[in-house]
């Protein structure tokens, strides 16, 4: 029987040790990736009875999927590299104080992520209606209603509310109001606000 060297035997251990580090710190990058990505669960339920009492009175009717030329860039914060945007033709007010838009969250790479949302300005509460995918079609899921937290990784939703469609707790009155403060960088009532 061939005995192998001491050193060639405790050489191949920290390979072995490498390379289940090595493979263990993939599985850590992977989780903390995935942890990232909100994952669209229609079963989900926010469990308080605020957002319990948070209905869409209005029936939901997909928009027509976003193109490129209707999109509006709006600012959420200097430490994503995504870019955000909000289809203009899909943005409405409802008499239920929901806001309904599609929202495009664009990655680095040029990947698409496609939603249709709302966000109930009272409440501060948001549910996704559909999903996009690239053959420009919609998957309709609706979601329970969602607190939005500002602590959240979803900071363009928290973005949404108090900059754009939801300043003061309450929805814009016109859908020109929510898209010029998009172009603005915030809603021109918080500029009024502002003013002594």
């Amino acid at each position: 029987m061939r005995r192998w060297p001491k050193i060639l035997l405790e050489a191949d251990a920290r390979r072995g040790i490498a390379a289940r580090l090595h493979a263990t710190g993939l599985a850590f990058i992977w989780m903390t990736a995935w942890a990232q990505i909100e994952v669209v669960d229609p079963d989900h339920h926010v469990p308080s009875s605020t957002h319990d009492r948070t209905q869409d009175s209005e029936p939901v009717k997909l928009p027509a999927y976003p193109n490129e030329e209707d999109l509006v860039g709006f600012f959420v914060t200097s430490a994503s590299n995504f870019k955000f945007f909000i289809d203009r033709r899909s943005l409405s007010i409802r008499s239920d104080g929901v806001v309904r838009y599609t929202l495009v969250a664009r990655s680095p790479q040029g990947v698409d992520n496609v939603t249709y949302e709302g966000i109930h300005c009272n409440s501060s509460a948001y549910r996704i209606y559909a999903t996009g995918h690239a053959n420009r079609s919609w998957s309709k899921r609706t979601t329970g209603w969602r607190p939005i937290e500002r602590k959240s990784v979803a900071r363009w939703r928290y973005a949404l509310l108090g900059d754009y469609f939801c300043p003061a707790g309450a929805p814009i009155l016109t859908v020109a109001d929510g898209i010029d403060g998009l172009k603005r960088g915030r809603n021109s009532f918080l500029d009024e606000s502002d003013r002594p």
